[in-house]
């Protein structure tokens, strides 16, 4: 059965003690519109609409995603207590059959001749997403999050994101300097320019991955990546949120404090 998964992936911090700290995550798709409401981090997701229908369905055989707690009814948010271990079952039959009716309308929406974006919205609850998370302040969503009052799945994730932020160690960084995710000691040997590794990194964020959709790494599609998603119209920016500058105050920039992200700086630059 599917468990939510958190990692980091850059931490920084710079001379004043502010830190931003980069994640991906790997958690049930039922509890994304829970996580996006915290403003104050920036967000990058996998989206179902790219994933073609047989992929998306092999993805939802495989991964097995239940709820992790089922709770007994009751009134208020909050299930307090667990059905018994033979209504859980009943309740994984229950869940497990939903699952197999959604993937048996997906094929029949597919010989209709349906997209994928409308088809793969079937199969959503019974998947994961990807979401690369960047932020300074954590504070709120751990307190929030990993209160027993919280969902069981975005409680889960809550727990094992703040387990991997209390014991990293962040990078010290000066003025000026860059917060890079998905930039391995790799790519800094093979490319000296640090435009050229901003690029990489937004590249990379855009597709919530180090490699490429081929499972390969190559720098020059992520540069590709970067420079089509800036000359697009509309732009599509927020991958640029997650790869900062480090200021040499606390000052707050959006939603950053202490740190410059590059969506800010190239949006100030467009006016």
């Amino acid at each position: 059965m599917f468990q939510p998964k958190a990692e980091i992936i850059a931490d920084s911090v710079n001379t004043t003690g502010d830190r931003l700290t980069t994640f991906v995550l790997t958690y049930h798709r039922m509890i994304h519109s829970e996580f996006m409401t915290h403003r104050m981090l920036s967000k990058n997701s996998s989206s179902s609409r790219a994933i073609p229908v047989e992929k998306m369905i092999k993805l939802v055989e495989s991964q097995e995603v239940y709820p992790l707690h089922w709770g007994k009814n009751q009134k208020g948010m909050s299930a307090q207590t667990e059905v018994t271990e033979v209504e859980a079952n009943l309740a994984r039959e229950v869940w497990q059959e939903a699952r197999n009716d959604a993937i048996r309308h997906a094929k029949r929406l597919v010989e209709i001749g349906i997209h994928k974006q409308v088809v793969n919205r079937l199969l959503e609850p019974f998947s994961t997403i990807t979401v690369i998370c960047s932020g300074t302040e954590y504070r709120n969503f751990f307190e929030q999050r990993c209160h027993p009052d919280a969902q069981p799945e975005i409680q889960n994730l809550a727990h094992k994101m703040k387990a991997a932020y209390d014991v990293s160690q962040p990078q010290q960084l000066s003025q000026g300097q860059w917060h890079l995710p998905l930039i391995k000691q790799d790519d800094i040997a093979e490319i000296l320019d640090i435009d050229e590794l901003v690029k990489i990194s937004v590249g990379r964020c855009a597709r919530v991955s180090y490699l490429n959709h081929d499972g390969v790494r190559s720098l020059a599609d992520d540069i590709k990546l970067h420079d089509r998603l800036l000359s697009s119209k509309p732009a599509h920016l927020s991958p640029f949120e997650h790869v900062a500058i480090a200021l040499s105050s606390s000052e707050k920039r959006a939603n950053f404090t202490g740190f410059q992200s590059y969506r800010f700086d190239v949006e100030r630059n467009q006016l």
